[in-house]
């Protein structure tokens, strides 16, 4: 019976203890009830703090929950029975260790996952892009990103993999207060079509196109003079980012059913030609009336040998 005896007069000497851990948890308890008060009038824009977004409410609440509750077993260990005990000092620290190697790239991930989150690089439903994954973000966690591609693939990206990435974000700009995305597409056509003409039927494509805004009007740059052709670049305004491939589509139908309407062939030409006879390139609208291509001459000398 020494051992129950021993075990029956531990656990009441731990009463008082146990009564003060009970009462330390109930308080960090109605501490944090109080605190997610204020974060859900945050999150739904009731409370508004200059300078603090209400998408940062949640992640700063998980972050205040996880020192709180730090804070809570630091404030409980003494009361613990064998905390003084030099085993389990020994067993903590071994844990802690183990706890340190083993969660290295797992801790780098959360600590990537706060910086993202207070950068605010996108949110969920915007339309990315991340090195070579573009697609909707579906889910944003402390470790993980999930992106889901216009191929309906779920891609799961580490949140360092992210931090330390380029990422591009394509639907910040089709709120509804902006212009939206520019879309933009590039063809080449030989000089001998005058410029005027393809930056009418280019944008005739533009406009021929579904979801593509009206205003501001679809444009057009001429993005280099090259040595065979011109590049004519169509640019045009979207709100719908997530359709961007369906979008695209479309528009190249439509460019190449306009260039055909005008007669204008989608091709970049290249020349090997000898200038002595040749009609110049230059649309026939710039040259004179009297212009007459030069006419090219052989020479030729050959005497017959026996």
């Amino acid at each position: 019976m020494k051992p129950a005896k021993f075990a029956l007069v531990s656990f009441i000497d731990f009463l008082p203890n146990l009564f003060s851990i009970i009462v330390i948890v109930v308080l960090f308890r109605y501490a944090l009830k109080i605190i997610k008060y204020f974060v859900d009038e945050i999150q739904k824009e009731n409370i508004n703090i200059d300078g603090f977004y209400s998408d940062w409410a949640k992640p700063t609440f998980n972050i205040v929950k996880v020192l709180l509750y730090a804070f809570m077993l630091v404030i409980i260990f003494p009361y613990l029975p064998g905390s003084e005990s030099p085993i389990f000092k020994g067993v903590t620290v071994f844990v802690g260790v183990l706890f340190s190697i083993g969660s290295s790239n797992a801790i780098a991930n959360m600590v990537a996952g706060l910086v993202i989150t207070y950068m605010r690089p996108f949110k969920i439903g915007d339309f990315i892009k991340i090195g070579e994954v573009n697609g909707e973000v579906i889910e944003k966690t402390a470790l993980v990103v999930r992106v889901r591609t216009p191929k309906m693939e779920d891609i799961t990206i580490p949140n360092a993999t992210v931090l330390s990435s380029s990422s591009i974000n394509f639907s910040s700009n089709t709120r509804t207060n902006t212009n939206g995305l520019v879309i933009h597409s590039t063809v080449t056509i030989g000089y001998d079509v005058p410029w005027r003409e393809v930056h009418k039927a280019l944008i005739e494509a533009a406009n021929r196109t579904d979801l593509i805004e009206k205003e501001p009007k679809p444009f057009v740059l001429q993005t280099s003079l090259d040595d065979f052709y011109v590049s004519y670049e169509i640019n045009a305004f979207t709100k719908e980012a997530t359709k961007q491939p369906l979008i695209y589509s479309n528009l190249h139908q439509n460019i190449q059913d306009c260039f055909n309407e005008a007669g204008i062939e989608i091709m970049s030409l290249h020349y090997k030609a000898l200038r002595d006879g040749n009609h110049t390139t230059i649309p026939e609208s710039y040259l004179s009336s009297d212009y007459q291509s030069t006419v090219f001459q052989v020479n030729s000398d050959i005497k017959n040998k026996k």
